[in-house]
């Protein structure tokens, strides 16, 4: 899996990109949404396998979850710009995944579970594997992790957040 920190930075672009800053809770929810998924590793002390729908990377890694998340969501905190809610919260959670199918370790992201349980990887998968533990994070390892997360992630949401903000300044200047 990719970081927790590579995966909330997505949560934050996403955010970002809506320029309401009214929605207080969006933020936090969407960074939240972002690193949710990874709470289906409790299944390894349950004892249900990996590559069980239900293991790691399985169904809350998936589309379905990441469509449902977003409607719970939506319905109960998105009082005004309900679609904003969903878009963001769905992309966040399904961002998760993402990240996962591009990573040097596991066993592939389960996407389109329950409807078919295959794992896939894409053919890009540069971001090293975090480890799970806090102690191996801050080793040789995890600078590997922090690393490749950097160049894969925090520097795409860079350059997207900065994008965005001289096109709206350039919307700006062009309006007066």
């Amino acid at each position: 899996m990719a970081s927790i920190f590579g995966h909330a930075a997505v949560g934050y672009t996403l955010t970002k990109l809506t320029g309401k800053n009214q929605l207080k809770w969006l933020l936090p929810l969407a960074v939240f949404s972002t690193i949710l998924p990874d709470f289906d590793v409790i299944g390894f002390r349950l004892g249900i396998p990996y590559e069980h729908p239900l293991g790691h990377r399985g169904f809350t890694h998936s589309i379905s979850f990441a469509l449902i998340w977003a409607a719970l969501v939506m319905f109960s905190f998105g009082r005004a710009s309900k679609l904003v809610w969903f878009l963001i919260i769905f992309f966040a959670t399904l961002s998760h995944g993402i990240l996962d199918a591009m990573t040097s370790g596991g066993m592939g992201v389960g996407f389109f579970i329950p409807l078919d349980n295959q794992r896939f990887f894409f053919p890009i998968r540069e971001i090293k594997v975090s480890p799970l533990g806090i102690r191996s994070f801050f080793s040789s390892w995890g600078l590997k992790v922090v690393l490749s997360e950097f160049i894969f992630v925090l520097l795409p949401c860079l350059t997207v957040l900065l994008t965005n903000r001289v096109v709206k300044r350039l919307q700006k200047t062009s309006k007066r």
